[in-house]
């Protein structure tokens, strides 16, 4: 997963390839086998095993190489802990994969707020205004987000690692990222919007195992049918997700 910042957009995208597209060829430089558009840009990277439950995030500078990869000159690098990550495979499929197809919309239509209120997963993306970007996991048992409605989520925030990079990024610039993956398919929902903190103990109350909320509103919506060959097979549920 990858966190990019162009003006004063920040994107959360789904980065897949072959086993060793992305090395370390350095202790300072990571390379990516894969074009991220733009001039250098700030860029956040969640490398993330669903079927171990180990993560690692990689937040730097991306810059586009003579070859068509991508270095990133790291600035932070760092393991997470495995809370609410929920299990699964990776399946491979070697079929041809129809060519993506791209939609954007202003707001989300039925079957993506169905899609979001059925998640158990999802992915984002945050912006410090010098540090940099960063992208992070968020997972529960399906329903932790609330559809307000067309234009608007609310999450809960559960107790982690307590390093606060999502949530310091929040604090100093809403604008932020959402993406959701649908493993079994292999499409993509991404949301552009921006997000806010709820702290009031009230609200928090009417999500189980949450210590504050987060409200994101939408600016936009890009769903992409056929992001990825890959799929994943669920596996089991973290057993750190708060009861509903």
């Amino acid at each position: 997963m990858a966190s990019t910042v162009e003006s004063s957009c920040v994107w959360a995208s789904l980065l897949t390839g072959k086993p060793g597209f992305v090395q370390a060829i350095g202790d300072r430089i990571v390379n990516i086998q894969a074009t991220i558009p733009g001039k250098p840009l700030r860029i956040g990277l969640l490398v993330i095993d669903l079927s171990t439950r180990k993560r690692l995030r990689i937040n730097g500078e991306a810059i586009r190489q003579s070859d068509g990869s991508t270095d990133v000159a790291t600035r932070q690098v760092y393991f997470n802990c495995p809370k609410y990550i929920q299990q699964r495979h990776l399946v491979v499929d070697r079929t041809q994969l129809p060519t993506a197809s791209v939609q954007d919309f202003d707001s989300l239509n039925l079957k993506q707020q169905q899609w979001i209120t059925q998640t158990d997963t999802f992915f984002i993306a945050s912006m410090h205004p010098e540090s940099g970007a960063d992208a992070s996991h968020r997972g529960g048992y399906p329903g932790f987000i609330q559809v307000v409605n067309e234009k608007q989520l609310i999450f809960p925030d559960y107790a982690g690692n307590n390093m606060f990079n999502t949530l310091g990024n929040i604090a100093l610039n809403p604008n932020s990222g959402l993406l959701f993956v649908d493993f079994e398919r292999g499409n993509t929902l991404q949301l552009i919007g921006k997000a806010s903190i709820i702290w009031e103990r009230e609200r928090t109350q009417q999500f189980s195992g949450a210590e504050r909320l987060v409200e994101f509103k939408i600016e936009c919506v890009r769903e992409t049918i056929n992001a990825t060959n890959l799929r994943w097979q669920f596996a089991e549920y973290s057993p750190f997700n708060p009861v509903l």
